[in-house]
Parts: C-alpha cells; structure tokens; sequence
C-alpha cells in the first residue's frame, strides 16, 4: 500500500470517530473501537490480528496510565477537601501582590495542572480566582486567562500527567531534559497568553459573568494544612523522577542505587508514594477518620472511570498506527518536504485534538504515527514530546470537553469562549511549538 493511500485511511478513521461523535452523539469508547476497527481492516492487518491488536492498544495504555489517573484523582480529592489548594493559593497570592498577580495565578495553575486532572484542577481553581477577582476589584477573566493558560501547559507538558506519560514512554525519552525544556517552553508560553493576553484582549473587560458557580466558601486559615504540606504532596511525582534520571546519570543504569531509584522514580511508584503522603498530611493527620479517607478515595475513583476509560480506548487507534506501519509512511512523506519534522507531528497532533476534542487521545495516537521520525532524523525524543504535547494543547472546537468546560461554567457566549479559551490555547501551542524548534536550533 502507497505511503498516502495509508495515510488517507488514518484519515478517514478519524473523520469517522468525529462523525460518530458528533452526528450520532456515540460515546468516545465506542467511536474510538469502531474508528480502530475500520483503519486496521483498510490498512490491510489480517481480520485474525485485529482483536489482538485492539487487545494490545487497549491495555498498553490501561496498564500504563491506570493506576497513574486514579492516584492523580485521589491527590486532588485531599487536596480540595483539606484546604491545601486554598493553602497554595493564598500563600502565592499574599506574596505576589495586587501587582503580580496573573503570575501568581500562573504558577498555581502550573502546580494544579501537573498534580491534577485539567478538569479538576480547574473546578478547584475557578472559585478560588472568582474571590480573588472579587476581593481585589479586578475583571474576573483577566485572572481567569492566566491561571487556566498554567493549568493547560502544565497538564499537556509535564509527568505524570497521562500524556506526558505516554509520550516519554513511546519515544524513549529522558524525564529531566523533558522537565528542563519543558521549562524553556513553559515560560515564553506563559507569558504571551497569559500575561500579554488579558492586557491586549478587547471587551475582556465587559465578559459577563452569568454562571451559577459561586466564589468558594474560604476556610479559616487556622484551619488550612500548612505551605510546605500542601505544596509537598503534588511535587513529589516530579522530584522522585528527575532524582531518578539524575542518579541514573552519575552512577550507572546497572548500579543498585540506580534501579532504586528508578523503582522509586517509575510514575506509578512516585504517584502511589505521593497519595500516601496526601492520605497522611492532608488526611490522618488532620483528624479525617478511615471511613472518611475510603469515602474521599472510592468517590474520587467514581469520578474519573470514564475518562480512565476513555483514553485507554485512544490506545485502540494507536496501536493500530503502530502495527500497520503508517508510522512509516508519514516519515517517507516527510522526507519528500521540507518542513521540520517538529512542525509536522505539532500539525499531526493538533489536527487530531481538534478533531477529536481529547488532548490525551490526541497525544498518545498522534506518538503512535511520529515516534518512527525520531530515529529516522536524529531527533531528540524529548523536544518531540514536547512538540506533540503542544500540538495536543491547541485551539479547539465547541464540542470538546475543555472548551463546553470554560463556556458553561462561566455562562459565557460562543463567541466570548472562542476569543479567551480559544485564543489562550492556540498562542500557548503555537509559542510552544515555536520555542521547541528554537531549543532544537541550539542543541542540533
């Protein structure tokens, strides 16, 4: 089969899962089988293999980022309910200033958006910022903006966000030069959207806010965990994994300290690790009894089936990628262009983000169809992560969920959503996908 003729089929599957989506209203886990389905049978895998294949797809991403979502989820049900992300917010806030505030702002949404869900992380957020804004006499989506452009990249960029997670695993890639350029990334990024945005954005101002959602009902500060707990607990995932790559370097792969610390430094350890220290700090120790802890814990795993559900079946689709050899194909086609291979797996991302409305879906499909780029150019597999994790982080439409997120929860118009939601995501791809192939310039 020619390179383009296997290239179509990709695309037709997912006009497929889009069609199903939309126009039927079918729920993503069946989209996702139908549209796996379809492309293995015209990509010519022997009607024998598929079930294995869709077997293989399926629990390559369960196995791998099961236990990863639900300790993620637990994290930020301890977080909410203890106080710690109130904690986090009003530290940053009392020492930023009225000034600095949208920075402030930033760096909580960079710290919910690497420990949490995007979806919890902004319901956590969103009351937290409506005080703020009130308290301090400032527009609310002028702290909006900045505080969901932080949540937004740390989520797409960081471990041990599923994503991440994924592509670091397809690509082979090393988690600290993810981390250290993850940062060089981050920052221009957070700037421009989240700092030049809300100041050059016409009408912010006047958005109305028509939502039910209340400013959150404030615990007193006696009452809050401390700083450095709270801050503690979503850290650890990421400190354990760079100590991990880190000692890994100094003392050898086959060192016994080195496979320590990669038991340790592994996303499920580091994550189940840092659930027990979130159980301990913001739980046991604040007088949480254990029928209430299994209560936090059993609702905080009710809450995201779906979406555990969800991107394990976005495996289907890569795995099919994988075993056709389209992977192959897109990197023949590429070699006849002449654009970077970066821009062209960003393109690949973001069209299958906005066709398909799930980042994470988007990510970890889109790695099963470059990952044969890195090898073939030399590239660096983690400024590719970094690369497709923009690409996943890019403008969407008005049927994803991110987008019906920011729209309904502040009772906002289409036309409001695509011009703040909209605009934040499309300059926090673009500037990323920009600083990676400046960073790509650098080090080549």
């Amino acid at each position: 089969m020619s390179p383009l003729l296997s290239l179509f089929w990709v695309l037709v599957g997912i006009a497929i899962l889009v069609v199903l989506n939309l126009k039927y209203k079918l729920h993503n886990i069946f989209s996702l089988l139908i549209a796996g389905i379809f492309v293995a049978i015209m990509e010519q895998i022997p009607i024998d293999k598929v079930i294995g294949v869709v077997q293989e797809g399926l629990g390559s991403i369960m196995g791998h980022l099961a236990l990863i979502i639900i300790f993620g989820a637990i994290i930020g049900k301890f977080m909410t309910e203890s106080g710690a992300s109130q904690q986090i917010a009003d530290t940053v806030i009392r020492r930023c200033g009225t000034r600095f505030l949208s920075v402030g702002l930033m760096f909580i949404g960079v710290i919910f958006g690497i420990a949490m869900f995007y979806e919890v992380a902004f319901l956590i957020a969103m009351p937290l910022v409506l005080n703020i804004a009130k308290k301090a006499d400032i527009p609310y989506m002028k702290l909006v903006v900045p505080t969901v452009v932080g949540a937004t990249m740390g989520h797409s960029l960081f471990p041990p966000q599923p994503g991440p997670v994924a592509l670091i695993t397809a690509f082979h890639a090393d988690i600290v030069q993810v981390y250290l350029y993850g940062i060089l990334v981050i920052i221009p990024a957070l700037f421009c959207a989240g700092v030049l945005l809300p100041r050059l954005l016409p009408g912010i101002k006047a958005i109305p806010l028509n939502s039910l959602m209340k400013p959150v009902e404030e615990k007193a500060s006696q009452d809050l965990p401390s700083f450095g707990a709270s801050i503690l607990v979503p850290l650890i995932p990421a400190v354990l994994m760079i100590a991990s790559s880190l000692i890994k370097t100094l003392m050898g792969k086959q060192s016994e300290a080195a496979k320590i610390c990669d038991f340790l430094g592994s996303a499920e350890i580091s994550m189940l690790l840092a659930t027990l220290v979130a159980i301990g700090l913001l739980g046991v120790r604040r007088g949480m009894t254990s029928e209430g802890i299994t209560h936090c814990v059993t609702d905080a795993i009710a809450k995201i089936a779906n979406v555990l559900f969800v991107i394990s079946a976005g495996g289907i689709l890569k795995q099919v990628i994988i075993d056709s050899g389209v992977g192959d194909s897109i990197v023949h086609v590429v070699g006849s262009a002449s654009l970077s291979p970066f821009i062209v797996a960003w393109v690949i991302t973001a069209i299958i983000r906005i066709l398909t409305g799930q980042g994470a879906v988007a990510a970890i499909t889109s790695a099963g169809i470059v990952a044969p780029m890195i090898g073939a150019f030399n590239l660096n597999p983690a400024l590719m992560c970094l690369a497709v994790a923009c690409g996943s982080n890019t403008i969407t439409l008005m049927y994803d969920g991110g987008f019906l997120l920011f729209k309904e929860t502040f009772g906002i118009s289409m036309k409001d959503t695509f011009k703040t939601w909209g605009l934040l995501e499309l300059i926090n791809s673009v500037v990323g996908l920009l600083m990676v192939l400046a960073i790509n310039a650098l080090i080549a």
